[in-house]
C-alpha cells in the first residue's frame, strides 16, 4: 500500500511523494534553451527556491538521453584544501555516480585510478576527456551547493579548467561535457571576492562562459493551481482551486518554500483545531490566513538567514526599514552592491524601476522584527499593555475603539514633539501601536501600491475581517479630499463598508480631532493627529 502523498519543505520533492507544483514546462524549456544546445549556466536563486528539486527533474528527464552527473558540494570543504584533494575529491564524487550508470567498467576503472599528486588538475583534465570522448552518450554535469567553497583559489582552479575545456572543444580540440549547470545562491559569474585575508576584496571568476539563466522559478497563481488540484483529487475539500492558489500568491509573490509551507501547515497542524475541525474549514481565506500567520510566527531556516543577512550588512537593513517605514523609493539598479544583495538573497525585487520587498510574508516578518527591536516610549506601550482587552469583544477587533485611544494616546504622548520625528515616525508609531492589539490573532500589512512617503494603506485580517487604514501627511484640505476619494474607491475593491483615515496634521495651526464621513452608504472614520 502506498503512503499518502505530503506536502514537502526539506529536501528534494518527489512527484511519488509529495504535492508539487508542475513545473514540467520550466523543463521542457531549460532542455530545448539550454541543454540541447550545449550551454553552460548557473542557477543562482536565494536559499530554498527549489534548486536542488529542479535539478532533480531535470536528472530524470535528461537520463534516457545523456548521462548525467550530478553531486554536491554541500560539506565539501576538504575538498578545496588543495588542488590535489579537489582533484581526488572529484574522482571518488564522480566514481560513486559513474557506478550506477550505464558505463563501460573500463571506463570506470580508468576514472577511478588514484590521482597524480604532482600534477593533479592535469590528470583530471586528461580522464574527463577520455571520460566524454568514450562514454556511449554525451554528459551532462550538474553541481549544486556550487558557492560552498567560491571564495577559495582552488574553487577558481577548478572553474578555470572547465572553461578552457569549454573552449577548446568548440575548437574541436578536446571532448568534454555537453552543458555543466552549477546552482547555489550567489551569482559565480561576478564573484566579489577575498582570497586572502590582507588583500582587498574583488571581482574574479573564469566563468564568463556561462550564459544568462532567465526561467522564471517563481510560482505564478496557475502554477500553484496545479499542485491544489492534486491535493484536492485525493481528499476532496470543496475549496475554490483558483480563489485560494491567487490567496497564496498575494502572500507569497510565488516563492516556492513559501507557498509549500502555507499549504503544509495548513494541511499539517490546522486540520483538527478549534477553528478549523476539518480540511473543508482549512481550504478557505480564513484557513490561509491562519496558516500564513503561523508561518510568519515560527522560525525557520529562512527567517534565520534573512535576519543573518541584514545583521551582516547594515546598510541593506538601513535602506530596507527606510522603504517600509519612511516609504522612500530607490530606483532599481542591480549593479548597486546593496541591490544586488537584496537580490541575491531573495528579499528584495524590481518593481516597475523601483526597489521592493519580495513579497508580503517577508515585508510582514521585516516589519515585524524591526519594530520587536525598536523601543517604544514607556507610556505609549504601558497605555497598549494595559488596555488591550478593551479592544477585543465577543473575538472581534473593536477598530473604531482602538482608532479613538490612539488618538488620545497620539495627542499625549507625541502633541508636543518634534515636527521632523513624527512625520518620519508616524507609520512606526502607529504600527507599535497596532502590532500588540492583533498579536497572534490577527494579520496586517501594507498595501505596496499605495505605500510612498505620503500615503500608506494598512490592511488589518482579524478573524476573517478586513479593516482598511489609510495613513497619511496633510497637505491642505484639497490633498485631503482626493484622499478621503481614494479610500471609498478603495473600500469599493475590498467589498468594505467601512474605513479608517489617519492623518498627521504639522500645520501650526491645525484643527485635530475625529469625524465620520459617508458617500454612497459607506463611511469612513477620520482621525487628524
Amino acid at each position: 500500500m502506498s503512503m499518502a502523498k505530503k506536502f514537502n519543505t526539506t529536501g528534494v520533492c518527489i512527484s511519488e511523494q509529495n504535492y508539487m507544483v508542475d513545473i514540467n514546462n520550466r523543463i521542457d524549456a531549460i532542455v530545448t534553451d539550454y541543454i540541447n544546445e550545449g550551454k553552460y549556466f548557473t542557477v543562482n536563486r536565494a536559499r530554498q527556491y527549489g534548486k536542488t528539486t529542479m535539478l532533480y527533474l531535470l536528472e530524470q528527464r535528461l537520463k534516457e538521453q545523456y548521462l548525467v552527473v550530478r553531486i554536491s558540494f554541500e560539506a565539501a570543504d576538504e575538498m578545496f584544501v588543495s588542488l590535489y584533494t579537489l582533484a581526488a575529491g572529484l574522482v571518488r564524487k564522480f566514481n560513486r555516480v559513474l557506478k550506477t550508470q550505464k558505463v563501460k567498467q573500463s571506463l570506470v576503472a580508468d576514472w577511478s585510478q588514484p590521482i597524480s599528486e604532482q600534477f593533479p588538475l592535469d590528470d583530471l583534465s586528461e580522464r574527463i576527456t577520455n571520460l566524454c570522448s568514450y562514454s556511449e552518450q554525451e554528459i551532462i554535469l550538474m553541481i549544486d551547493e556550487v558557492d560552498k567553497s567560491s571564495d577559495n583559489q582552488v574553487f577558481l582552479s577548478f572553474l578555470g579548467l572547465l572553461r578552457n575545456k569549454y573552449l577548446e572543444q568548440l575548437q574541436r580540440n578536446d571532448h568534454t561535457f555537453r552543458s555543466v549547470i552549477l546552482a547555489g545562491v550567489y551569482d559565480i559569474k561576478n564573484l566579489k571576492i577575498k582570497l586572502h585575508p590582507d588583500e582587498e576584496s574583488k571581482y574574479n571568476s573564469p566563468w564568463n562562459i556561462a550564459v544568462d539563466f532567465k526561467v522564471d522559478m517563481d510560482f505564478a497563481p496557475e502554477d500553484i493551481a496545479t499542485m491544489l488540484q492534486e491535493y484536492e483529487e485525493d481528499n476532496h475539500t470543496g475549496m475554490d482551486i483558483m480563489q485560494i492558489s491567487r490567496l497564496i500568491y498575494e502572500y507569497t509573490s510565488g516563492y516556492p518554500y513559501l507557498v509549500s509551507r502555507i499549504c503544509q501547515l495548513a494541511d499539517e497542524r490546522l486540520v483538527g483545531t478549534k477553528n478549523f475541525p476539518d480540511r473543508r474549514d482549512v481550504w478557505t481565506q480564513e484557513g490561509i490566513a491562519a496558516a500564513e500567520l503561523m508561518l510568519r510566527k515560527h522560525r525557520n531556516t529562512l527567517f534565520d538567514d534573512m535576519i543573518k543577512k541584514l545583521a551582516d550588512f547594515p546598510q541593506l537593513k538601513w535602506m530596507v526599514q527606510d522603504i517600509l517605514f519612511c516609504g522612500n523609493m530607490y530606483p532599481f539598479e542591480e549593479d548597486n552592491h546593496l541591490i544586488n544583495l537584496g537580490v541575491t538573497f531573495g528579499f528584495l525585487k524590481d518593481n516597475n524601476g523601483t526597489v521592493a520587498i519580495k513579497n508580503r510574508i517577508f515585508e510582514t516578518k521585516l516589519y515585524d522584527l524591526f519594530l520587536s527591536e525598536m523601543v517604544m516610549d514607556g507610556m505609549l506601550g504601558q497605555t497598549v499593555s494595559i488596555g488591550r482587552n478593551q479592544y477585543i469583544v465577543d473575538g472581534m477587533l473593536q477598530m473604531r475603539i482602538l482608532m479613538e485611544k490612539f488618538y488620545q494616546h497620539f495627542t499625549e504622548v507625541y502633541g508636543d514633539s518634534d515636527q521632523k520625528f513624527v512625520e518620519k515616525q508616524g507609520r512606526k508609531i502607529f504600527l507599535l501601536y497596532l502590532k500588540p492589539i492583533i498579536n497572534g490573532t490577527g494579520n496586517y500589512y501594507i498595501e505596496a501600491q499605495t505605500r510612498d512617503s505620503r500615503r500608506t494603506d494598512i490592511i488589518v485580517d482579524y478573524h476573517g475581517r478586513q479593516y482598511i487604514i489609510e495613513l497619511k501627511i496633510w497637505r491642505g484640505n484639497e490633498y485631503n479630499q482626493r484622499g478621503e476619494k481614494q479610500l471609498f474607491e478603495y473600500l469599493d475593491y475590498y467589498g468594505a463598508d467601512t474605513g479608517y483615515l489617519l492623518s498627521f496634521n504639522f500645520n501650526k495651526n491645525k484643527i485635530t480631532g475625529i469625524k465620520d464621513i459617508t458617500c454612497d452608504g459607506k463611511q469612513i472614520m477620520e482621525v487628524v493627529v
